[in-house]
């Protein structure tokens, strides 16, 4: 099925001019927005005003809720129209009519004309006939009338209304039905802000005086402002012409530029409100080191072709047990001490021994012909990011430290607790005479599986078999090839002791600080698209894409690319922990659980954070 669309206009002479073109499929999408089949250029219509779908030999129209169109002489929101007998659409200035339908044919022709006042108008002659200019008010006295009526109704009505709800003890209840101030409104509400339909003052608090930050900030308190105001300032672009002029006459009504409403426009539809468009960020930041020389934010116009390669957070070091976390460029191939020894290469090979393992236990925990990310890396409940892995959810699956059996249940060394590992095995060294066979004993270094083929896994150190020593057992579990040393970074005891201790581990929390990703949208991308593991050779390396892999499919806002990308694509404009506000807005559409994920992650995850677990989603 295919839609023939004629866009007919007329030149000055009146000649009709034709352009055609095809919509291949079953919809058609109608509206303001260039990306619409039928592109209707009237601040009339909606972005996305209606949809045309072929269902069983017959179209349905449907409407954005809250709007309307003109079918068939008929106003309504959701309706049918005959292929075998056509039909006439109306929206706002626009005439679409949809031309009868052959039976069998797979194209439907569809004409889009502006239809001019004049076409509606009677001629000359009938107007004169049935004209009740006798009977009616002269032209000069009903225009009077008309100007006092439009006073008192649009603003007189509204100032008293405006003054009495104010007087009122009760005003939430004066808010459930019609205001007269709202004769005003250029506009419906976003959907955001659609239960203030009918409370003007919540925004506009004093009459005839324009919205304030503090309005704004009396419902949204969580919300910072985009940087420090004197910084800002100098941050502006210089002004000139048209731009200085405009300034002037802000200052002039007490309208300091700057305000929450210089980005965030409202009452265009009863949409989602969209992001702030990429120039009120470029006015700024495309020149920004030449206005701010001491700030540490690169310039950047677009993502395209003017922007930075990404600079995350990683951990340069330790003191003590706290991490050091340095911003580094990746055009530095930057290394993360986390205090892990783990090679993503060798865990997702294809034919060494991790692989066979997988093999054979495939059955047991669903692992294919090789370990593969999702394996270890489980997405969050809403999608957006990874939950840390951990030893006991993860790495348990193949590393086992049991070490004794003591009837159906397995004894195993307690992970991250070095203390409690000497504990135990002093324990289970105390009054044997003789070591236990070579088939049981104490980790040394233990081959991966599970605990059903334990009897096959586990083995004594060498050395601790050798001289049937628990100190001897003990510094084996800690020295190379033992359990712990092949994974973490032992720090080993003056000569003597055995006060052996494991380095700390963690990982960032959010990599970007100042930026926001979200996997959903690449779902159907294998990990590897972006993520060299494969190549990995140590847990140092920072295995994040740099911005030439994500300038494969994404450009700047207006591209060629399959993803148009904006700053407010990945950016927040505002310092609530790097979410921005649009990707909330999303998220407050959509399930409650989600917005509770995300509330609770927000919440708990300070900018310095460094609990342990990758997060390779931030």
């Amino acid at each position: 099925m295919a839609f023939l669309i004629r866009t007919i206009s007329h030149s000055a002479e009146g000649r009709e001019i034709v352009r055609p073109s095809r919509v291949e499929g079953d919809r058609l999408t109608i509206g303001r927005d260039p990306a619409c089949n039928i592109h209707l250029t009237d601040l009339a219509v909606a972005l996305r005003h209606a949809t045309v779908d072929h269902r069983a030999g017959r179209l349905r129209v449907q409407v954005e809720q809250g709007l309307t169109v003109e079918l068939n002489g008929h106003k309504l929101n959701l309706g049918h129209i005959e292929l075998a007998t056509g039909g006439d659409m109306l929206i706002a200035s626009h005439l679409l009519r949809f031309m009868p339908t052959p039976a069998g044919s797979d194209e439907i022709a569809v004409d889009v004309e502006r239809v001019s006042e004049g076409e509606a108008k009677l001629d000359k002659s009938s107007e004169r006939l049935f004209s009740l200019a006798s009977v009616m008010p002269s032209k000069r006295l009903t225009a009077w009338l008309l100007v006092l009526l439009v006073l008192g109704v649009g603003l007189a009505w509204p100032i008293q209304a405006f003054r009495e709800r104010h007087q009122r003890q009760d005003r939430a209840a004066s808010f459930a039905r019609f205001q007269a101030d709202e004769l005003w409104s250029s506009g419906h509400l976003s959907a955001a802000h659609a239960r203030l339909q009918h409370d003007c003052s919540a925004c506009h608090v004093k009459p005839f005086e324009s919205v304030r930050d503090t309005a704004c900030l009396a419902c949204h308190k969580d919300i910072h402002g985009h940087g420090d105001p004197y910084r800002l300032a100098r941050a502006q672009p210089e002004l000139s012409g048209w731009g200085s002029f405009q300034l002037r006459v802000k200052q002039a009504f007490n309208l300091p530029p700057g305000r929450c409403i210089d980005c965030h426009t409202e009452h265009q539809g009863p949409q989602v409100m969209p992001p702030t468009p990429q120039h009120f960020c470029s006015d700024c930041h495309a020149d920004l080191k030449a206005k701010l020389p001491d700030t540490r934010i690169g310039n950047v116009a677009d993502f395209g072709h003017a922007h930075p390669e990404f600079r995350p957070v990683v951990i340069a070091g330790w003191n003590g047990p706290r991490p050091l976390f340095r911003q580094v460029s990746l055009a530095a191939a930057p290394s993360e001490d986390s205090g892990l020894k783990f090679p993503h290469a060798m865990h997702l090979s294809h034919g060494n021994g991790v692989a066979q393992m997988a093999r054979r236990l495939g059955s047991a925990y669903g692992f294919g012909e090789a370990l593969a990310c999702r394996d270890c890396h489980v997405r969050t409940p809403d999608g957006v990011r990874f939950q840390p892995v951990s030893m006991k959810e993860n790495c348990s699956m193949c590393h086992s430290l049991a070490f004794e059996r003591v009837g159906g249940t397995l004894r195993t060394l307690r992970h991250g607790e070095p203390d409690q590992v000497v504990a135990d095995l002093r324990e289970y060294y105390r009054g044997r005479s003789l070591p236990a066979p070579p088939s049981f004993g104490p980790l040394a270094r233990r081959r991966p599986g599970s605990a059903v083929d334990y009897e096959e896994r586990v083995r004594f150190a060498a050395g601790a078999a050798a001289a049937g020593s628990a100190d001897r057992a003990i510094r084996a579990v800690f020295s190379p090839g033992g359990a712990c040393y092949d994974c973490h970074r032992v720090i080993a005891p003056p000569p003597g002791s055995l006060d052996y201790r494991i380095a700390p581990v963690a990982f960032p929390v959010r990599y970007m600080h100042k930026g926001w990703f979200d996997h959903r949208p690449h779902a159907t991308e294998s990990c590897q698209t972006c993520h060299q593991a494969e190549h990995s050779q140590s847990a140092s390396d920072v295995m994040l894409p740099g911005i030439a892999t994500c300038r494969s499919c994404h450009g700047g806002e207006r591209t060629s690319k399959p993803v148009a990308s904006s700053c407010a694509m990945c950016h927040d404009y505002h310092m609530d922990r790097g979410v921005p506000a649009m990707v909330i807005r999303q998220r407050v559409r959509g399930k409650q659980r989600d917005t509770a994920v995300l509330r609770a992650e927000e919440a708990g995850m300070p900018g310095g954070d460094s609990r342990a677990g990758p997060d390779p989603a931030r």
